[in-house]
């Protein structure tokens, strides 16, 4: 009887509530998400690119997976759009034959990101 009333009060309650728990949030959270340059002094030659990532977090600085991110701003180009790693990373490469300097900005999934890079073409 002793072992009937542990097993149905304590280890059966918590296995139900292991089992069930949700999934962790996969909110972006904006403060935490981080817009880098891998590459940002390039030659203006058309060839050298320029290294852009994005990294989409949630609220605990965790990486969130399959996002969609948008990079705009990039030199003689239209937006491009790529989705988040496992890591919660997207990369953007882009080349350009002019010199200068240009402020790519990124939004993830719609919403601006409210931050910017600068990258420099030069030759």
């Amino acid at each position: 009887m002793g072992l009937i009333y542990f097993m149905t009060t304590q280890v059966i309650p918590r296995a139900l509530v292991s089992m069930t728990k949700a999934a962790p949030s996969q909110r972006v959270s904006f403060t935490n998400s981080l817009i880098l340059g891998e590459r940002v002094l390039v030659t203006a030659d058309g060839v050298e690119n320029a290294k852009v990532n994005v990294f989409v977090m949630d609220d605990s600085g965790k990486g969130i997976p399959n996002r969609s991110v948008e990079l705009s701003g990039q030199a003689d180009s239209s937006p491009v759009t790529a989705t988040t790693d496992g890591e919660g990373m997207a990369s953007f490469e882009f080349s350009s034959k002019k010199e200068g300097v240009i402020e790519v900005t990124a939004s993830i999934e719609g919403v601006d990101l409210g931050k910017k890079m600068r990258v420099t073409f030069r030759n």
